[in-house]
């Protein structure tokens, strides 16, 4: 394939990537319920917010919508456009995580990342993902603290890539999204340490 092809095809799975990261399904359907999503509880557009301010099973739609979106795009990208190059397939996943943080229909605001964090990885390496899913689930279950659970999982991904002898750019995109979530968590660990975190 010729390169200016290759970067063409690259960019619009970048560029497709980061629009669907970008939709925001909790403000979306909570809107369809006359709530503001930003304006009550955490003011958080995720699925642990969505629980809170429509119920479990809203949050539950949130949560399988905010996975999804930025599991498709990277599954593309790994199994179909560019299965031999995984440095494309990360930065699919990249795009997506960082449209849903820093979406342009919020005026560049955003969920904390997580769920499209679990999407991404779920499409690149379900095996580790797995491993750290199970790590947050038993954080949760034994603190009862979200936040606890998504940032310890989060960083369990990591060692799990590395102990599955994952390539390298997944390695580095995982490091990456471990330091903005723990940015977007910047509050929830300030209430930790006071010990005011909110329980599930």
């Amino acid at each position: 394939m010729p390169p200016s092809r290759e970067l063409t095809i690259d960019a619009v799975v970048l560029a497709v990537a980061f629009l669907l990261g970008s939709i925001p399904f909790g403000v979306l359907l909570a809107r369809r319920r006359g709530v503001d999503l930003k304006k009550v509880g955490s003011g958080n557009i995720g699925a642990t917010n969505a629980a809170r301010a429509l119920g479990k099973k809203a949050g539950g739609v949130v949560l399988l919508l905010d996975t999804l979106k930025a599991f498709a795009p990277t599954l593309v990208a790994a199994r179909f456009v560019a299965p031999d190059r995984p440095e494309l397939a990360a930065a699919a996943g990249f795009a997506a995580f960082v449209g849903h943080i820093y979406s342009p229909w919020l005026r560049f605001r955003g969920g904390k990342g997580v769920a499209c964090a679990l999407g991404a990885f779920l499409a690149l390496a379900p095996l580790a993902t797995l491993v750290a899913g199970g790590v947050c689930a038993l954080v949760v279950v034994a603190t009862r603290i979200g936040s606890l659970g998504s940032l310890l999982g989060t960083a369990a991904l990591v060692p799990a890539l590395l102990a599955f002898h994952q390539p390298r750019p997944y390695v580095v995109l995982a490091v990456g999204m471990l330091v903005l979530i723990v940015w977007r968590h910047r509050e929830n660990l300030g209430r930790l340490a006071r010990g005011q975190e909110n329980k599930l």
